[in-house]
């Protein structure tokens, strides 16, 4: 049974992590989903110590979003900042593999032609 509850409330983290990328400007949204998709998948397999650190810090990170979202209503898309700064300490915990991703994460994100231009309906 705790099996079972532990995919639900992995799912539902999942399904609300999507969910909120639905207010990211679409290129970051599908920055966003086709990352959120591949860690998930990509760790199945992992340990309960591993999957405990994972699903920390994902609620963090949906927490963190959920309150810029909320924060940003009203607000055009364009002229909201999304995002936090990383500690130092947390930086010192990540493998060299995931330094590797995060840097690619971040020159992705931070691209100045994206590969999206769409533009708002202005109303």
């Amino acid at each position: 049974m705790a099996a079972a509850a532990h995919v639900s409330a992995v799912r539902s983290l999942y399904k609300r992590i999507l969910v909120l990328h639905r207010f990211l400007p679409i290129d970051l949204r599908a920055l966003g989903d086709q990352y959120v998709k591949d860690e998930f998948r990509r760790h199945k397999g992992a340990t309960p110590e591993e999957v405990k650190g994972f699903m920390t810090e994902w609620k963090n990170y949906k927490d963190t979003l959920q309150t810029q979202v909320l924060e940003s209503a009203g607000e055009r898309l364009s002229e909201v900042k999304f995002g936090a700064n990383l500690s130092d300490g947390k930086l010192r915990d990540f493998q060299d593999e995931q330094i590797g991703q995060l840097y690619e994460l971040m020159l992705e994100s931070t691209k100045p032609n994206r590969q999206f231009d769409i533009q708002e309906d202005s109303k």
